[in-house]
């Protein structure tokens, strides 16, 4: 530990992401982006932006691509909150909405970000089990809570919570928020956003780096009731007041309004993912029912971490978790169709 630390940074324990290998030549199912690039018409905006304006500061509210959000989901501007990354923007609502003296709830198999950040801002927090079929009981959760988190469809295990079990869900905790972290809903889920205008504890989060192909562009948002909205703003305000540069307002703004290419490619993607269930449990896997661009997915015969370690010695990469409900699943991102098929053949040698 360093004399020049902040007392709390040496009880820190960051969040470890997936592996980024640095090899040519593999199949890398291992960190859930999507096989097929950005929107062309996103790629074009982005282009279009690299000039001599770069000497210039972006707009800091980023109005454009409000407003495309905004026309995309049928709210108002006033409703959206845009930032570097849905991880930047689920900190600022960390920091700005979960302070209260009770425990923040949240799966207990969830994403790993979440103890970490209460970790950062000192939030209490109490950790839901799943049921046995790794589903979400909302009434596990009408209890006194400083708010609710959680991914839907989960993360890492791709099951979704319907939308009328979300609503039962803001019913119960009506004094508190509820941050429905959407970043894998536009494969195969309802968003939550259907909501907003009935229920102001309501925030939703999404990310352009999965359905929209943008994950090295660091572009998240938030949508909710206008007061929700603010208390972000003041936090991103107090923090960095330009979050997003003028090529990721360009790019996120044009990702939006092609409907089309979008459309296709979730499409695509879930197209694979069915074709990957069903090459697995011939395989003999287990394979949770998933609304991701992932499936969770054990084999009654065969330790996961060995499974790991075979793939990854013939060229795939999968992530394996060590917490313990879930040590023998793999989670595996749903890649191209040359990909799965790469995937399956090596499977099946082990």
């Amino acid at each position: 530990m360093s004399k020049f630390w902040s007392p709390f940074v040496k009880d820190l324990v960051p969040y470890v992401p997936g592996e980024q290998p640095k090899l040519s030549k593999l199949v890398k199912l291992n960190t859930n982006e999507n096989p097929y690039g950005p929107s062309p018409k996103a790629v074009a905006a982005m282009q279009a932006e690299v000039n001599d304006n770069l000497r210039l500061y972006p707009d800091p509210n980023s109005d454009r691509l409000k407003q495309a959000v905004a026309d995309y989901y049928g709210v108002q501007t006033s409703q959206v909150f845009v930032g570097n990354g849905s991880d930047e923007v689920l900190a600022h609502a960390f920091h700005g909405l979960f302070q209260h003296g009770a425990p923040l709830l949240f799966p207990d198999i969830s994403y790993s970000f979440y103890p970490v950040y209460c970790g950062l801002y000192g939030i209490e927090y109490q950790q839901v089990a799943l049921d046995e079929q790794f589903q979400i009981r909302v009434e596990d959760y009408a209890r006194p809570n400083a708010g609710i988190i959680f991914p839907n469809p989960n993360a890492p295990t791709g099951c979704l919570l319907p939308l009328d079990a979300v609503e039962r869900l803001l019913q119960g905790s009506p004094d508190s928020v509820v941050l429905v972290d959407e970043a894998y809903i536009d494969f195969g889920g309802q968003t939550a956003i259907a909501l907003v205008d009935k229920y102001p504890n309501l925030l939703v989060t999404q990310t352009l780096s999965k359905s929209r192909s943008l994950a090295g562009l660091r572009v998240g948002i938030a949508v909710g009731h206008p007061d929700l909205i603010e208390a972000l703003e003041r936090i991103k305000n107090s923090f960095n007041s330009y979050p997003l540069d003028r090529i990721a307002i360009a790019g996120a703004a044009a990702a939006f309004e092609d409907r089309d290419y979008f459309e296709k490619t979730c499409q695509q993607v879930i197209d694979s993912r069915e074709a990957v269930v069903a090459g697995l449990q011939g395989l003999g896997f287990e394979v949770l029912p998933s609304a991701a661009n992932f499936v969770f997915a054990r084999h009654p015969g065969k330790d996961a971490a060995e499974l790991a370690a075979g793939l990854r010695e013939q060229g795939v990469i999968v992530r394996h978790f060590k917490q313990q409900r879930i040590a023998q699943f793999l989670r595996i991102t749903i890649g191209t169709p040359e990909q799965n098929q790469a995937l399956l053949d090596a499977l099946r040698g082990l």
